[in-house]
């Protein structure tokens, strides 16, 4: 059959699994610190909640599209308790199967064809793609290193923010584990303000932070509901990444334009996972410092090893990343490759992310720090060989290590 071109890319992720896939089946242990996936499982009153809902004959129908009065509510009380802000829920909270699926489909739902919308570089894939379906034209806004990988909007010519439609923010960053101060979030609101933008924060890691650090939500900024959306989930906040549980939550006119086309996309959340995310916004918070120490933990690990090795990552104040620069000439995808291949370790290539990812990994916290741990020494080894093979650096290490190396 002839079917149109597609107006999307292949996901890289998934074409990562299917090289993964074929590695393990020909005997590799692959450790994958590449994807975003919490590997540490939600708090056990979530899943009792859970499991209790699903052996109830009457769980298993449709739910409504906006969710259950008591999710509305749930998502409400977590923006009172940790961010200090008020939602109407009847209005201004709509949930999502994961946050993800809200991303993609509000560009289905505002954006018109010609239509330009800012996206960060690097930054989630989502967001492009969904504009692109949408047959709008993303136009990327550098995230630089030395302004702290926030995006400069004074230089965004004024010709290209007339006809933006949606400016996409994400903090604490997907992939370079920046954090934004609220003050930012404010200038970024009167830039949206003066050209009549749409501002959308992807908040997925708010809550997962390390050394004392809050992040902010952009809703904090006082009028924020008049021209803002939030997406969040618990996903990454409380490790519940498999469930597909979301929500978007702000100006009440886009979500209600995103709820038309959720209306004829989905049917609902499945009720025994409302009701399980209901208790885990609702119930003990406690566990989570706990997961977060174990996060700094695995992050401390790395960057010391890292260090070790010669890089110069930065230290992330907040979610599941680290972001790396890599050695001068060493092109991102082609170390990631090569590395998976020779060292049987996984990580994202800057690429991914956008042109502005060249010269950088993204490093996920998602293993055990032992696994984390033998990740940062095969990748040593494996460096330390490759030097070794071209002549450019004679390994120092001990016969002890030997048989490990010819193992990569």
């Amino acid at each position: 059959m002839n079917y149109p071109t597609n107006k999307l890319t292949p996901n890289f992720f998934a074409t990562l699994n299917d090289k993964i896939i074929e590695l393990k089946s020909a005997g590799a242990d692959i450790i994958r610190l590449d994807i975003g996936s919490p590997d540490l499982p939600p708090a056990p009153h979530i899943v009792e909640v859970l499991t209790r809902s699903a052996s109830r004959p009457d769980s298993h129908g449709y739910q409504p599209h906006r969710g259950i009065v008591a999710l509305r509510e749930a998502w409400g009380e977590m923006y009172r308790r940790v961010h200090g802000v008020a939602l109407d829920h009847e209005t201004e909270i709509l949930p999502l199967l994961g946050s993800k699926e809200g991303v993609f489909h509000l560009s289905l739902a505002l954006l018109n064809p010609g239509d330009i919308v800012l996206i960060p570089d690097p930054g989630y894939q989502t967001y492009a793609q969904g504009a692109l379906l949408a047959e709008a034209k993303p136009v990327t806004v550098p995230l630089l290193p030395e302004n702290n990988c926030l995006p400069d909007l004074s230089a965004i010519p004024t010709e290209i923010a007339q006809r933006a439609k949606i400016l996409w923010l994400n903090y604490p960053n997907n992939p370079t584990a920046a954090i934004a101060p609220l003050e930012f979030f404010a200038e970024a609101l009167d830039f949206c303000r003066r050209f009549n933008i749409l501002l959308c924060h992807d908040a997925a890691y708010t809550q997962v932070t390390f050394d004392d650090y809050q992040a902010p939500s952009l809703l904090q900024v006082p009028r924020a509901i008049e021209l803002a959306v939030e997406f969040n989930t618990l996903s990454k906040s409380h490790n519940m990444a498999g469930w597909r549980s979301g929500v978007a939550v702000g100006q009440a006119e886009a979500l209600a334009e995103l709820l038309k086309i959720k209306s004829h996309a989905d049917s609902g959340l499945f009720l025994p996972v409302t009701e399980a995310s209901v208790a885990a916004l609702t119930g003990g918070q406690s566990w989570l410092a706990d997961r977060n120490a174990a996060y700094q933990e695995r992050r401390d690990v790395v960057i010391a090893a890292l260090r070790e090795m010669g890089f110069s990552p930065q230290v992330p104040g907040a979610s599941l990343y680290i972001w790396c620069p890599l050695p001068a000439a060493s092109p991102s995808d082609q170390f990631v490759l090569r590395l998976l291949e020779d060292a049987h370790v996984s990580l994202a290539p800057g690429t991914v992310f956008g042109p502005r990812g060249e010269g950088f990994v993204r490093i996920s916290l998602v293993q055990p720090i032992a696994r984390i741990a033998e990740a940062m020494e095969r990748i040593h080894l494996w460096r330390v060989k490759r030097e070794a093979w071209s002549g450019k650096f004679r390994s120092p290490l001990s016969a002890s290590h030997s048989t490990t190396m010819d193992k990569l």
